[in-house]
């Protein structure tokens, strides 16, 4: 693994740099939603508008603004990408107003889903045939190692030096990533004019657009209940915000761990291994929501909602992939913005439902109920796709 690793192109770290800025940009804010609120003097719920906001604009730059560069050279894309990621978050570092500090939000997230898009073909092209699938995989770890020690440790230096201080990271990272770019990643010509225009109509087929709902469902109820996480810790169950980082560094390993056990279970049963972990994400989340003033139930429900939650994302990918597989870069957009789309209307309903006054722990319960409504649209998807084979 470590000559293989070190056979590698220099450019992938560039692109896995990228990845782990991404991931620290779209999720590092969940830990910090306290002081945020506090110092813009919002309610919870308008402060998840900069999680659910952030989520709408990835679900449009999937699309839309992959479709608009698809005819430019590869690597002129990623440095322009890299550079609305650098803008979103200096504007984010330093609004003045929770206006702004969406507006950054914005900007910086229409980088995110043509970033890994263009990206996975770029760090593809970097290697032989049979090398690709895991130069996509290095580029794609910068994302999960944010999840498992970057977002805790943004928290704790937005806790620490206030929360500007993390975008004012997450803006240097951004920085170095274009230089790594500019650097070590090799000129890569655009695809042909129109192959894109030709992938859409894959977008109008039934089992594709289910699939895209399940990722819809999937990933709302479990995003919705995450990203008000750090008020259920402290205001529920109890914990001192000190403690958070720590927490949700429990969530990162189990995001790391459940992702690859969620890619091996894809390959040996696809749809089977989504239902089953369907079942277990609603339990986990049922059990998080009725234990959450209990201190041991809540670290080990923190570990296994990463887990089990994030062990859906390779069968998610994969099925919709299934389904458009003669048309892949627009399978993949899809597949994206559709994930995103989902934590928007989850971190929404979950806002909703603490504004209406149900308590902290009522997000839990809102992703429950998603994740259920996400098993009951698979299983009969399922069973279609069964009779047609």
């Amino acid at each position: 693994m470590t000559q293989q690793m070190k056979a590698m192109p220099k450019g992938l770290i560039a692109l896995a740099l990228g990845g782990f800025g991404i991931g620290l940009t779209e999720f590092g804010i969940v830990g910090l939603l306290p002081e945020i609120t506090a110092d813009f003097s919002v309610s919870e719920s308008v402060a998840g508008y900069l999680v659910s906001g952030y989520a709408l604009s990835v679900a449009a730059g999937a699309i839309g603004l992959t479709a608009a560069v698809s005819r430019v050279e590869r690597k002129r894309v990623l440095l322009g990408l890299v550079v609305l990621f650098i803008v979103g978050n200096l504007i984010s570092a330093m609004a003045p107003t929770y206006a702004v500090m969406l507006t950054g939000r914005i900007v910086a997230a229409l980088c995110h889903g043509a970033f890994f898009g263009v990206g996975a073909v770029v760090a593809a092209n970097m290697v032989t045939e049979n090398r690709k699938a895991g130069a996509i995989s290095l580029m794609f770890a910068g994302l999960t190692v944010a999840n498992v020690v970057g977002i805790p440790f943004g928290t704790f230096i937005g806790q620490q030096l206030g929360w500007r201080a993390t975008f004012w990271v997450i803006t240097a990272i951004g920085v170095i990533t274009f230089f790594g770019i500019q650097l070590l990643v090799q000129r890569s010509p655009a695809p042909e004019a129109g192959s894109l225009r030709s992938e859409i109509g894959v977008l109008r087929r039934p089992q594709v657009l289910l699939s895209a709902m399940v990722s819809i469902l999937t990933f709302g109820g479990l995003v919705g209940a995450y990203t008000y996480i750090a008020f259920t810790l402290t205001e529920v169950s109890g914990f001192e915000a000190t403690a958070v980082p720590g927490l949700l560094l429990l969530f990162g390993v189990g995001t790391f761990i459940g992702n690859l056990l969620g890619g091996r279970l894809a390959d040996r049963a696809l749809d089977r291994s989504l239902q089953m972990i369907l079942v277990v994400l609603i339990a986990v989340l049922s059990g998080f929501a009725l234990l959450v003033t209990n201190t041991m139930a809540t670290l080990v429900a923190m570990f296994l909602l990463g887990a089990v939650g994030f062990a859906t994302a390779p069968g998610l990918q994969l099925r919709i992939m299934h389904f458009a597989g003669d048309a892949p870069t627009v399978a993949s957009g899809a597949n994206i913005a559709a994930l995103n789309i989902g934590n928007a209307f989850g971190t929404w309903l979950g806002g909703l439902a603490i504004a209406a006054g149900l308590g902290f722990a009522s997000p839990l319960w809102v992703g429950a109920g998603l994740a259920t409504a996400a098993l009951l649209v698979l299983m009969p998807s399922s069973a279609a796709s069964r009779r047609v084979a």
